[in-house]
């Protein structure tokens, strides 16, 4: 074997040992605009209710063969049900005791970072808002990011890693901007 083939042949080991590997998602960060927003709506106190699954597949995401495993107890549905925890709770509108409960469950989560240039993410979830145990608001809310990947793992791995919490940001957001939303959590 010449030392080219090898060269190339212990590359394409590496790359393919790399991409293989469990990953774990990063903690979920508040999206700044996200939380004004919340504030911004004179909004009663909320508490967040149950989430769920709509099925098995949205629990498992991978990264180029390997698992993205979610640092909530390996759910996200919890990934999102802790991400509008988070948000609510720094706008100061998160009480278990509330009057508002906010319950969700999460129908499509994918990641898709197989691309040589560019990686997306799509989240869907349908959200319902109680008031004293009365629906009065039941919608399902997607949204989908992309982003510069490469062919490369050891680049497209970590890129996927740090913005799968977009999509999840730009999910909450498209909730927050739904005027029925915003008429279902005032006071």
């Amino acid at each position: 074997m010449s030392s080219t083939t090898l060269k190339y042949t212990s590359a394409a080991v590496l790359l393919a040992a790399l991409s293989a590997c469990t990953t774990l998602a990063p903690k979920y960060t508040s999206m700044p605009a996200n939380v004004t927003q919340l504030k911004d709506a004179g909004a009663d106190a909320i508490k967040v209710g149950a989430f769920q699954a709509g099925n098995e597949s949205v629990n498992s995401l991978t990264i180029r063969g390997g698992s993205y495993v979610s640092p909530y107890e390996g759910s996200y549905v919890n990934y999102l049900k802790e991400a509008l925890r988070q948000e609510l709770d720094d706008a100061r509108l998160l009480n278990p005791a509330a009057n508002i409960e906010i319950d969700g469950i999460l129908v499509r989560n994918e990641l898709n970072a197989a691309g040589f240039s560019t990686a997306d993410a799509v989240i869907e979830a349908r959200f319902t808002v109680k008031r004293g145990g009365q629906i009065r608001y039941d919608q399902v809310k997607s949204a989908k990011y992309e982003w510069e990947s490469s062919f490369v793992g050891a680049v497209a791995v970590p890129r996927a890693q740090q913005n799968y919490p977009v999509v999840v940001q730009k999910l909450l957001a498209s909730l927050y901007s739904d005027p029925a939303f915003l008429a279902a959590i005032k006071k």
